[in-house]
């Protein structure tokens, strides 16, 4: 049975005013129909510190610095990324409502449940489940995929006779290796993840002055016209307009998946009230980050004919070798960059498994009973985290055929993400114009939630429509941007899959505990 979320005021007040916190978000959960399973290890600063390494702003920008300066140049990514970040924030803020009202590991296709009309919630939410689910299915894989190709380039950095030999197999080999330390970690040292990630967010501060101090005072200088007004245009047909508009993607990317924390919601203590404030804090640490960092890199460039052809395939390591002179140096610089990417891809993957499980919890995917287990001795959905690893297996092995895997991961992954946030936030404004109730939890937008709402959706549309955009022209097989069709043939397969047997069993978010269960544990 699908859950009844019309809380009353006086349900509401209770909830808040109740001593115990420990309770609050065991009785929230209740109410939403959920028992607690998993076991609530974080509090605010180990779940901020994971917030902020999922999102990971300024790392995620240098190892994807290539594509931006491929197309935009320091223009798209210095005013781009205001614009990124003001459109983030609107989206953030947007999804942290709905993170108050409903603080569960399902977030979007619950949220979505909940906004939509009667007759449509079990199709869209079906939808929108299937969508968010491989949303961050594909952004775990770009971030192994990223982590494996940076070793690869310091291979080639260190040993530049590698160059030849080197095979997109490599890089699926070694993408392999990284997702069987996230499973032991996310399964057998569950325990130690809080603090995996609170040391994350602590180098992912400690690392930015770390790496910006050495390369502001040794690189050689840009110019501040080169900083301020030059716009790269490598797309080979494009308008600059155009050129610049790609050029935003690679920020877009880094700063989506800020709705990672949401869904260990069920894992954070004081869900209703935490989550939403990691979800806005995460954005405005990473942009301040972001922005400062890049700023310092675009004046430390160096020669941009070598940072646009470097052979180890990423701008930031040819302009850390220009900076120091020394492979060693380089080396050890870039790994600053790939640990943080690590502990990323750990708190990836964790939270990526649990909407999977949540998901499975409410019969969305096939196989769901086995993929809804919890292990009673670790705690965690062991199965789901199984499935997650699995899938990046599979698609790792894309890499092996096509030379732009990056961008089509990359694309794909902030694609999805977008119509994820989108649909949930739509729904949400559709109830403000009508005017209906909505039960808002601790933290909301007030007077400002319609126009905040508004910009997130035009924001996230702007920067969909260039998301399947290919980076060059003219358009071959190894230059396609391939994510506009993966994700309509996602979108198609949910569709197969709500025709076959979604509709006959489909019932939106299962209640596991019944009215009747919550009366008698108030009395």
């Amino acid at each position: 049975m699908a859950p009844n979320h019309q809380q009353n005021s006086s349900e509401k007040k209770e909830l808040n005013d109740d001593a115990s916190s420990e309770i609050n978000d065991g009785i929230l959960l209740e109410h939403l129909g959920k028992k607690e399973q998993l076991k609530r290890n974080f509090g605010f600063f180990s779940i901020l510190a994971l917030s902020s390494t999922l999102i990971l702003s300024w790392e995620g920008i240098c190892s994807t610095l290539s594509a931006a300066f491929f197309n935009g140049g320091p223009v798209s990514i210095i005013y781009g990324m205001l614009l990124v970040i003001s459109g983030s924030l609107a989206l953030a803020a947007s999804l942290a409502e709905m993170a108050s009202i409903c603080p569960i590991s399902g977030a979007q296709y619950h949220w979505t449940f909940i906004f939509a009309p009667r007759k449509w919630a079990n199709f869209i939410t079906w939808m929108q489940g299937w969508i968010t689910v491989f949303a961050w299915q594909a952004a775990v894989t770009s971030c192994s995929y990223l982590i494996a190709t940076q070793i690869q380039g310091l291979a080639i950095l260190n040993y530049p006779s590698y160059a030849a030999d080197a095979k997109r197999w490599h890089a699926t080999l070694l993408m392999w290796a990284v997702m069987l330390v996230c499973y032991l970690i996310n399964v057998f040292a569950i325990r130690l993840l809080p603090i995996i990630e609170l040391v994350g967010g602590i180098l992912h501060v400690a690392l930015w002055v770390a790496l910006l101090v050495p390369l502001v005072v040794l690189a050689p200088r840009s110019t501040n016209a080169f900083v301020w007004t030059e716009l790269i245009n490598e797309s080979g047909g494009y308008s600059d307009g155009i050129s610049w508009c790609i050029g935003l993607l690679p920020i877009a990317f880094n700063f989506s998946g800020f709705d990672g924390s949401i869904h260990m919601s069920e894992e954070v203590r004081h869900a209703a009230s935490t989550v939403p404030k990691i979800i806005i804090l995460s954005i405005i640490i990473n942009a301040v980050l972001a922005f400062g960092f890049m700023i310092g890199l675009l004046y430390s460039v160096g020669n941009i004919q070598n940072v646009l052809n470097t052979p180890t395939g990423f701008a930031i390591i040819e302009i850390f070798y220009q900076a120091t002179g020394s492979t060693k140096a380089a080396t050890a610089m870039m790994i600053g960059i790939i640990v943080p990417f690590f502990c990323c891809t750990i708190g990836i993957v964790a939270s990526v498994s649990r909407l999977t499980w949540a998901f499975s919890r409410d019969g969305g995917l096939p196989f769901s009973p086995f993929f809804a287990h919890v292990n009673p001795h670790y705690h965690v959905p062991a199965r789901s985290i199984g499935l997650v690893v699995s899938v990046v297996v599979v698609l790792s092995l894309i890499n092996v055929a096509s030379s732009v895997a990056l961008n089509a991961i990359i694309s794909l992954t902030t694609l999805a993400l977008y119509c994820s946030y989108l649909i949930p936030i739509s729904l949400l404004l559709s109830k403000r114009i009508r005017k209906e109730p909505i039960d808002f939890g601790p933290f909301t937008l007030g007077r400002f939630g319609f126009l905040i709402n508004v910009y997130s959706i035009v924001y996230g549309i702007f920067i969909i429509i260039f998301l399947p955009f290919p980076p060059s022209l003219p358009v071959t097989a190894t230059t396609m941007n391939y994510a506009g069709p993966v994700f309509v043939a996602v979108v198609l397969i949910a569709l197969g899959g709500w025709i076959v047997s979604g509709r006959k069993h489909f019932q939106g978010p299962v209640r596991e505990i019944d009215d009747s269960e919550n009366e008698m544990k108030k009395e």
